[in-house]
């Protein structure tokens, strides 16, 4: 555990976690993490969920299941610790559920432990669960959305469905939260016409649930694929009450629904990368595998609204950039064309209004101007 993780702890040892304000809870999730949030208030999280069930819907529109496989890959707690600590009811989700079929010996199979359609038919009756979207949703051709048909129902029929008797809606991953990869500019995108739950890249006026006159709030945990922290944090919180839905989010979410904790509006990814100390020194790598800063490999950490630095992933013990990949800024709204070329400089933008070049010419005259401080001193004995 961090010093940072051990000194909240301390500040908040013995402060009931029941009784903690919303503000409270979210900078004690959003410092500690999963693990150690799960642990430090296992007995409370016990308590307060002792008589109380959370089915969670998680469906799948067009996406890789990356996120979902991140999310399988957090490994303290794992997924199925942190189902059993929260007390949630995992009742359909397309990846992990059992195979289940229509047909059964060529007969139809009308139970919902066979059919599929039947059991979720069966959640979206009796309601008061968390909708967990992961994908994108095709509203074409001309909103049909028969780009996109399980079972011969179209994803956007289903996710009308899900969404009406939801209690909450989560979008996981920028395809499910923007249309992500999906949507990206090309000759077909105006005939797919990939979309977001709620928002189409930045516009909100057409997101799918506008589409269907669906007026739900949904909170965005974006990222290609979102970190396991994001999503079972947030999935914690809104079980547990400390995210009140709707009346918290316009507190907690930024303009594009994303919980601000982890996206944070005024800190960004180089803040706190491995390597930013070469960026300050004006060092840059022109080639992949050196150890220097990534932005003439095209990094986009400068304009990446995420915790990676702080929160880093697999266990915590690393990210993109310290494992020598440039940040591609894969949280953005307008993710990948914001980003594209992922790998080529940005020489039209640069960092903080200044062209790299620049700021590289700054770092070496600074570098130097040190040195000969420093050497006087020491010519002088100081």
């Amino acid at each position: 555990m961090s010093t940072g993780i051990k000194n909240l702890v301390r500040t908040l040892d013995g402060v009931d976690f029941l009784k903690m304000d919303r503000r409270t809870f979210m900078k004690a999730v959003g410092i500690m993490g999963a693990s150690a949030f799960l642990g430090t208030y296992k007995t409370d999280i016990v308590k307060a969920l002792e008589f109380a069930e959370t089915k969670v819907l998680w469906i799948h529109g067009s996406e890789c299941t990356g996120c979902s496989e991140s999310v399988l890959n957090a490994g303290n707690p794992d997924l199925v610790q942190a189902l059993e600590k929260l007390n949630v009811n995992l009742a359909f989700h397309e990846t992990l559920c059992a195979q289940q079929g229509i047909w059964n010996d060529g007969k139809l199979v009308n139970t919902s432990e066979l059919n599929s359609e039947i059991l979720q038919e069966e959640i979206y009756e009796e309601g008061g669960y968390i909708l967990v979207v992961e994908g994108a949703i095709p509203n074409g051709p001309d909103g049909s959305g028969r780009y996109l048909v399980i079972g011969n129902k179209t994803f956007k029929d289903t996710l009308g469905e899900a969404a009406k008797n939801a209690a909450a809606i989560v979008a996981v991953g920028t395809c499910a939260c923007y249309g992500g990869i999906t949507s990206a500019d090309s000759d077909v995108a105006k005939d797919t016409d990939y979309r977001g739950v709620a928002f189409a890249k930045t516009d909100k006026s057409k997101g799918m649930l506008q589409e269907l006159n669906i007026d739900k709030p949904v909170i965005n945990i974006p990222g290609c694929p979102a970190h396991p922290d994001w999503v079972l944090l947030t999935l914690g919180a809104v079980i547990l009450g400390k995210i009140k839905v709707p009346d918290d989010l316009p507190a907690l979410l930024d303009d594009y629904n994303r919980p601000k904790v982890f996206y944070p509006p005024d800190h960004t990814v180089h803040e706190n990368c491995p390597r930013r100390g070469y960026y300050d020194r004006g060092e840059f790598d022109e080639q992949v595998g050196g150890e220097k800063c990534l932005w003439k490999l095209g990094c986009k950490a400068p304009y990446a609204h995420a915790d990676c630095g702080i929160r880093r992933w697999n266990g915590s013990v690393s990210m993109c950039t310290q494992a020598g990949g440039p940040c591609i800024n894969c949280v953005d709204p307008g993710w990948p064309d914001t980003s594209r070329p992922l790998y080529v400089e940005r020489e039209d933008i640069g960092v903080a209004g200044a062209n790299i070049d620049t700021v590289a010419k700054v770092a070496v005259g600074a570098a130097a101007v040190a040195a000969g401080v420093h050497a006087v001193r020491r010519m002088k004995g100081e």
